[in-house]
């Protein structure tokens, strides 16, 4: 990666980029776009003041201030030295189209998300990880109140991102919107209902949700279009890619809350979409999943290539396997004609007797 003069990592609020520059980058400048009064400063002359500091260059938050890719390569077309720039930008809407515009071959991109369960030490049991944060201030730090910390972390979203940059002034409907979304969390995103139901366009859903989805907030998994015969359904699914903050939207406190209401399987779900997406985002590629069903509402929760082979997932938060499990697994392997194996994700440690065409994967050994 340091083959390239510059380096860029995108990815959600607070999910630690500027602190991982700051551990690795012992020499050089750092300079962050944050604040405001640093941005009018170098607003002047930004190429001078650029070719004028110490290299090697952190710019941290470029998505305040996205002109500043058309300077950056400038100077790395007067010097390609490897390593010379370090930059980080919490949405890819406006930082990655300046980027991928005015940097191309020039930057290596890669997306640093919240921490994976193998880097979430104390959340190694099935209620924490689906219940704690996997941000890095509220796993780390016990002391944090975490659901102070969710609560500033969301009105600092809404008003420093959405407002500011997306030009959003109704920031109530948008948050009853997030809120909205975190309850039909592991479902299909069905566009016009949540327009029925906030009272607003179905373009602006869709702007809304392409927003959410460029600030890391949540992921749609698209649906697997290869058509064995069944018109499929088209809409994505919706997850949220911290299970943290999905429990503190829709009120699931503690596990008591979590066992006894109605988001058990959904949140479970969740968590482990989310749990995957992470992994390929940490192996600097772009997830390649998808979700399957048919038109009659046969489902499969997840498809992505496995060892070269498309393979199929179901998803189950249960102990016990039983039949109805894989139904839909079988079902998808005979229509296909694929000869790999399907595999359950469930909470059931045991090596129990399966079909011959279906594994059971325990969730913790999964992801360990």
């Amino acid at each position: 990666m340091i083959q390239y003069p510059a380096i860029v990592i995108s990815g959600p609020r607070q999910s630690g980029k500027t602190t991982l520059f700051k551990n690795l980058i012992k020499k050089g400048t750092f300079l962050t776009l944050d604040d405001p009064n640093f941005r009018s400063l170098i607003s002047e002359n930004p190429l001078d003041y650029l070719e004028s500091v110490k290299k090697p260059i952190v710019i941290d938050e470029i998505q305040y201030m996205p002109e500043l890719a058309q300077i950056i390569k400038i100077l790395i077309d007067r010097d390609r030295t490897p390593g010379n720039w370090f930059i980080t930008g919490s949405q890819q809407f406006s930082v990655m189209k300046s980027i991928s515009e005015s940097l191309a071959g020039r930057a290596a991109i890669v997306s640093l998300p919240t921490f994976t369960y193998s880097e979430r030490k104390k959340q190694k049991e099935l209620v924490p990880f689906l219940l704690e944060s996997s941000y890095p201030e509220p796993l780390l730090y016990e002391s944090v109140n975490k659901e102070l910390w969710y609560s500033s972390y969301l009105q600092t979203y809404l008003e420093r991102d959405v407002r500011s940059l997306m030009n959003i002034d109704n920031l109530r409907d948008f948050e009853q919107f997030i809120r909205l979304l975190a309850s039909r969390t592991a479902t299909q995103l069905n566009y016009s209902s949540i327009a029925n139901d906030l009272g607003i366009s179905v373009p602006t859903v869709k702007r809304w949700v392409s927003i959410l989805e460029a600030s890391y907030i949540i992921y749609l998994l698209p649906p697997f279009y290869k058509n064995y015969g069944k018109r499929l359904i088209k809409a994505p699914k919706i997850y949220f890619l911290d299970p943290g903050l999905v429990n503190f939207l829709i009120g699931i406190r503690n596990e008591t809350f979590l066992s006894n209401g109605p988001m058990a399987g959904a949140i479970f779900e969740n968590a482990i979409i989310s749990e995957m997406v992470k992994k390929e985002y940490a192996k600097g590629i772009k997830p390649e999943m998808y979700y399957w069903r048919s038109q009659s509402g046969k489902v499969i929760d997840l498809i992505m290539p496995v060892n070269g082979e498309i393979t199929p997932f179901e998803i189950k938060l249960s102990s016990t396997i039983k039949p109805l499990f894989y139904k839909n697994l079988q079902y998808w392997l005979e229509l296909s004609g694929q000869r790999n194996s399907g595999y359950l994700l469930t909470n059931c440690s045991q090596n129990l007797p399966l079909p011959a065409n279906i594994k059971n994967l325990y969730w913790k050994d999964y992801f360990s």
